[in-house]
């Protein structure tokens, strides 16, 4: 008795129509590096514009502590809102600038935009710190002696507003990209003339099974 003979099945090519994805080329990779250090520079821009804008809460001194002048001014927490506000902005700025720049996408980009945008917030703020050029409450109030209002110096209480620029810029680069960057075309019929078989009209061959209707030979 013979046995049957079986061929495995043909190795089907990709479907036409879809180019392979590009990998990471040294380009890319630039073009990365050069974002880091662009977004990370302009974050003395926002120190600049912090230093500027952010208002100043008055204290005053009685010689053993300080006290707020106004109790009900809202501007000890105003530096601290503008710093937030004007981090938004500088992240929208990065991220519509990236886009434009390269509307294909990138991961070395992204990851550029994501380490420049925390730089550029930790830079902002040391740098208004610096143009404010003040050394504390405590050396503010002793400058200014007993009884004399003061401007307090320009200082951020509350730390999570760095994380401001890198998530703005991050979520809109993001949505820019989903809404505007030209998709793959999805593959559309074979042509006619490029008709390929099936799996199932192929394997298994017709002839390489033996014929069922075939008597056994007769042993002997």
């Amino acid at each position: 008795m013979t046995e049957p003979v079986t061929t495995p099945p043909p190795v089907e090519p990709p479907p036409p129509g879809r180019p392979a994805a590009p990998g990471v080329t040294a380009g890319d990779v630039r073009d990365g590096a050069a974002v880091t250090l662009v977004v990370g520079a302009s974050g003395a821009l926002l120190g600049l514009l912090w230093a500027w804008l952010a208002p100043r809460a008055q204290y005053v001194s009685n010689g053993q502590a300080v006290f707020l002048r106004n109790t009900e001014s809202e501007a000890r927490i105003g530096a601290d809102g503008t710093f937030l506000l004007l981090s938004i902005g500088m992240g929208l700025l990065a991220a519509v600038a990236l886009f434009l720049w390269r509307r294909r996408g990138g991961v070395p980009q992204v990851i550029g935009l994501g380490i420049g945008s925390c730089a550029a917030s930790w830079l902002g703020w040391r740098t208004g710190e610096w143009l404010d050029g003040s050394d504390g409450v405590a050396a503010a109030a002793a400058a200014a002696g007993k009884g004399v209002p003061f401007d307090a110096p320009l200082e951020l209480l509350a730390y999570g507003v760095l994380l401001a620029w890198p998530m703005t810029a991050l979520l809109v680069h993001l949505g820019l990209t989903a809404l505007w960057t030209p998709h793959d075309p999805e593959p559309g019929p074979a042509p006619a003339g490029d008709a390929r078989p099936g799996p199932a009209a192929v394997y298994p061959p017709p002839h390489v099974h033996a014929d069922p209707a075939a008597k056994e030979p007769p042993r002997p």
